[in-house]
């Protein structure tokens, strides 16, 4: 499978997280996808400054693509607020 599948079977999963996000007004952007299979997102928008963001990053996010990517290794927040 070449990365341009594994991007868009990564970007169907966020897809899956994405609205419970928009409604509070922010999302997660795809920043990288590396040849070892580890996937680099960002927080916008609210996200960024959001308390709860680690919760949703290891609760939804990262368990969704894991889950539904096998071929991902692990998943990187390159923003999570401190």
């Amino acid at each position: 499978m070449n990365n341009k599948d594994i991007r868009r079977q990564v970007e169907q999963s966020l897809d899956s997280i994405r609205p419970y996000l928009l409604k509070d007004g922010g999302n997660v952007e795809v920043v990288e996808i590396t040849d070892s299979g580890i996937v680099r997102v960002k927080f916008i928008g609210a996200c960024e400054t959001c308390p709860q963001s680690f919760m949703t990053f290891k609760t939804g996010i990262e368990e969704s693509i894991k889950k539904d990517v096998p071929q991902i290794k692990s998943v990187e927040a390159m923003n999570l607020p401190a």
